[in-house]
């Protein structure tokens, strides 16, 4: 069995961004040289996602907006979280919604996708480093 693991580091310039991953675990995927396995690909700070959907920036706004909706940012006192002299309470909560990680399925030495699906990391406290782990297993 072959395996690969690798960390991607993201800093996004804004609190909250939504990255298109897909060419770069593409790539680690041909690193790798496993034909037949499995990729996972996981969100390791608890206020950022990996996620799959479509890459459509209609879509993106959506999450934006409807996120928005369901955890508001402000007013930061809004939380119990926040009294810790945190105000990324609402951060934890979209990353609760987006989801930690996905695996995507290695076939033929490509990643296995349905149609117009795309890996994403999702930002929800950004503008510092943090971390995602890639780890490939198969044959």
């Amino acid at each position: 069995m072959k395996s690969l693991t690798e960390y991607l580091t993201f800093k996004t310039k804004t609190r909250r961004a939504f990255v298109n991953i897909t060419s770069d675990i593409e790539k680690l995927v041909t690193k790798s040289g496993v034909k037949e396995g499995l990729c996972l690909v996981n969100a390791m700070h608890i206020t950022a996602s990996v996620f799959i959907n479509d890459n459509e920036s209609g879509l993106h706004n959506d999450y934006e907006k409807w996120l928005e909706e369901l955890a508001p940012h402000e007013p930061i006192d809004h939380y119990n979280h926040n009294d810790t002299g945190e105000d990324n309470a609402d951060a934890h909560l979209k990353r609760q919604v987006m989801g930690r990680e996905v695996v995507v399925a290695i076939t033929n030495g490509e990643l296995d996708f349905g149609p117009w699906e795309t890996i994403f990391y999702g930002e929800f406290d950004g503008k510092r480093n943090k971390r995602v782990l890639v780890k490939i297993i198969g044959e």
